[in-house]
């Protein structure tokens, strides 16, 4: 496992760098402007993120085999109560439960440093959380922010959620109940923010997560520049790790990250169920844009759901992808209204075995005694300058609960072994210059 992972990040050290597409004057798919705050990829400096507690100095010990939760913590509360500043891991492995930084606070991981999750599930003590779409009580993450705006993660150091028992504890529940719910099995997330603005991740490498990895709940303005995400799919397989889960976010940059997880490395999410459009724990995701990225193993690059009601203004572009089992994967959830509109993918290039996928999403279906199965939509979706090698191109279906309109293939050279594409499930498709299996398609 360890010579995998050196392997994948020799690999997104050399990719990094090879994008260099630059987009000026353009706009969101409903053709609203994209604001400067996009085009700024400024990096937070150290010197800059106030008086320094390196948790070190504060009575931590440089023991990885002692969980030290309790004196990390009150290096954080110390900070806090002195007017804030930046909690730093320097070298060394530090082992810890839950952690739960406060307004003013952020944490630097030094380079040669790593946070260790532990891997008890009772040093991560249950309190309102939100999971899969729902408010709930459950397990809070390694790292928490809850109301910290300006929060941020950097440097060059790991968090490592230490995640193998987790893994091991679900598969050998599937066993016993091949029907049992991610819930079911108690394990945490890597990093959970929450009500929170002005977030900015970058550098760190955030590894083996327990459950998704990184989780971000009704936040506006997120960066996450260069990061390397990564949980294993090979040996013990990370059940769903999602490498990066926006819940009801607003602005949101995603650029120049690697991206290798077993579940879907960018959900978009927002709630779940056959009245959660009326429920104010739920609402939408708007101008999210992922860029520059690279993506391993994962089992879409950008999904849509499953617990989502309405995404706007989605762009996912100049990436490479490798080995996802789907490029943009719309999931359409029968017992939950839903809209997914003005998403973009263009200036793509690797392999997926569908670059398109749009299908019922039927786990764990419950209508709760609704008599009708609410509508859901996928309008202006557009996929553009695109080079993939596939196995299925258009794996669409027809859904008479699903109403899909407004859908542009444009600039598209694709290999595939499933080339059909059924206009009539969509009310207005535009081909221009589509290649499949160098076949012009109109």
């Amino acid at each position: 496992m360890k010579r995998l992972l050196t392997l994948a990040i020799c690999i997104f050290g050399i990719f990094q760098s090879a994008f260099s597409q630059n987009y000026k004057n353009d706009t969101f798919p409903d053709g609203s402007a994209i604001t400067p705050w996009f085009k700024d990829y400024t990096k937070l400096q150290l010197k800059d993120l106030g008086k320094q507690y390196t948790i070190t100095d504060f009575g931590v010990t440089k023991d990885s085999t002692k969980i030290q939760t309790v004196a990390i913590q009150k290096v954080i509360d110390k900070a806090a109560k002195s007017g804030g500043g930046v909690i730093v891991i320097p070298k060394g492995v530090f082992l810890s439960g839950a952690l739960f930084f406060k307004p003013k606070t952020s944490l630097y991981v030094a380079e040669g440093g790593t946070l260790k999750g532990s891997d008890d599930i009772a040093n991560y003590p249950i309190m309102p959380s939100r999971m899969e779409g729902q408010n709930l009580d459950y397990f809070p993450a390694l790292v928490n922010a809850y109301g910290v705006d300006n929060f941020s993660i950097s440097g060059k150091g790991t968090i490592n959620g230490n995640g193998y028992k987790y893994y091991e504890a679900f598969w050998a529940r599937r066993k016993i109940n091949p029907k049992c719910t991610n819930l079911e099995v108690s394990r945490p997330r890597l990093v959970f923010v929450w009500n929170s603005n002005n977030v900015q991740f970058q550098d760190v490498k955030l590894i083996n997560s327990g459950f998704w990895t990184n989780h971000f709940y009704k936040c506006n303005n997120v960066k996450l520049l260069d990061l390397y995400i990564f949980s294993p799919h090979l040996e013990v397989k990370a059940p769903s790790t999602d490498a990066i889960d926006v819940d009801i976010c607003t602005n949101v940059l995603v650029k120049g990250c690697y991206l290798s997880v077993n579940d879907d490395a960018i959900a978009l999410k927002g709630g779940k169920g056959p009245y959660a459009d009326q429920d104010k724990n739920n609402g939408p995701n708007a101008n999210i844009i992922i860029e520059d990225c690279r993506f391993g193993f994962c089992h879409s690059a950008l999904t849509n759901g499953s617990e989502s009601i309405h995404n706007r203004n989605v762009i996912m572009r100049n990436c490479q992808i490798d080995g996802a089992t789907r490029m943009l994967w719309l999931k359409m959830r029968p017992d939950t209204p839903q809209r997914y509109e003005y998403i973009r993918v263009e200036d793509i290039k690797g392999q997926a075995k569908n670059c398109l996928v749009v299908l019922a999403w039927k786990q764990f279906f419950d209508l709760k005694g609704r008599p009708d199965v609410p509508l859901s939509y996928g309008d202006h979706v557009t996929l553009k300058n695109i080079e993939m090698k596939s196995d299925t191109f258009f794996n669409v279906e027809k859904d008479p609960n699903v109403r899909l309109s407004n859908f542009t293939f444009e600039n598209l050279n694709i290999e595939a072994t499933k080339t059909a594409v059924d206009k009539s499930i969509v009310d207005g498709i535009t081909l221009k210059n589509v290649l499949l299996n160098k076949q012009l398609v109109e």
